[in-house]
């Protein structure tokens, strides 16, 4: 499918807690700048010479307070998920012979298999090392990587002729799916939602998802209807070693709706919206890298092809930089709202 660090607002140095009592003993250490004592220095930053804490990066926590994410079964099924995925995607990619059909299907395959290898599981294992450590980013990206791993591993299942490590793609597809499912049953949406300022421009996210989704479908629509009135349906996928498009398929079934859904649940500042959009937008982007590398193996292993084609590479590497803009938006305003603290204000 395809149609984006800013770190959130730091909070004050030192600071405990909304209303917490500030008052300084006598026979305490006088407090450095920042509001915390030479003995709690460990466990706080110091201030810079401005005075100011340095913020966190894209997925620390900046927040404390509650966990967004309670205790289960998430982590140890994406640990599994990432040792299939990284199994599957590094057989496909240097073990000649194990991908068939035509070039071009064996070459964009390969090219998804490389940014699986190098893009979606370290991004897995990060985000889950951080989640850990509190950051509701972090969280946002685990299920976005999820997801991706959930699309591509439908187009290895469905987009390849069956090969050796079939079963491998059956579990990481099994695993993708669970992961996702233990995930939103542990994540605390009040707690997740709370981690958000008032300045998150929803309603203009949830328009530029609104539009991704509908001229992903129209384009789609555009090649399937003219099909489907043609005396040859099938014609389009001649010479793509498919009797259908599985691309078509999740897009129009699975992932578009869900994107629309979405986007009106966001619109309507519903806390599910707010973490299925986040997490979506992180599928684009890496949708967009993988397109644009698939591309680039399809149309080397087959330069006559009409399923690859080396000027596709930039427009979609240009797609998910432009998607990148509403992701890092969308990033800037969590990790801003105080957690526990921000929800007693709403």
């Amino acid at each position: 499918m395809f149609p984006g660090s800013s770190t959130g607002l730091s909070a004050l140095g030192g600071s405990r807690g909304a209303g917490e009592d500030r008052r300084v003993n006598s026979d305490q250490p006088p407090a450095v700048a920042g509001g915390v004592r030479p003995d709690e220095a460990s466990a706080h930053t110091i201030a810079t010479p401005s005075g100011r804490r340095p913020g966190p990066g894209l997925l620390q926590d900046d927040t404390g307070g509650t966990p967004p994410l309670r205790p289960g079964a998430a982590h140890g099924l994406s640990a599994a998920l990432g040792a299939a995925t990284l199994l599957a995607a590094s057989a496909s990619f240097f073990v000649p012979g194990v991908l068939e059909g035509p070039a071009v299907t064996r070459g964009n395959l390969r090219g998804t298999a490389l940014v699986l290898m190098v893009l979606a599981v370290p991004l897995l294992f990060a985000s889950m090392s951080f989640a850990a450590r509190n950051s509701a980013r972090a969280l946002v990206v685990w299920l976005g990587v999820v997801a991706y791993i959930i699309y591509q591993a439908v187009l290895f299942l469905f987009g390849t002729p069956f090969n050796s490590l079939f079963l491998v793609y059956v579990a990481m597809l099994s695993l993708a799916l669970w992961s996702a499912a233990a995930l939103m049953r542990q994540i605390d949406l009040g707690e997740f939602s709370a981690r958000f300022d008032e300045r998150l421009p929803a309603r203009r996210i949830a328009t530029y998802a609104f539009v991704i989704a509908a001229l992903n479908a129209l384009v789609w629509l555009r090649t399937i209807v003219p099909a489907m009135l043609s005396d040859a349906p099938h014609a389009f996928l001649d010479g793509s070693g498919m009797t259908t498009n599985p691309v078509f398929v999740q897009d129009l079934a699975v992932w578009l709706p869900l994107l629309m859904v979405a986007a009106w649940w966001l619109w309507k500042a519903r806390p599910l919206g707010r973490l299925i959009v986040g997490a979506l937008l992180v599928l684009l982007v890496v949708e967009g890298i993988g397109v644009a590398t698939d591309q680039w193996f399809g149309a080397g292993a087959d330069p006559g092809t009409p399923f690859a084609s080396m000027a596709a590479v930039p427009l979609f590497a240009a797609l998910a930089v432009i998607g990148m803009v509403p992701l890092l938006v969308y990033l800037r305003h969590l990790e801003a709202g105080g957690g526990e603290a921000s929800r007693s204000t709403r």
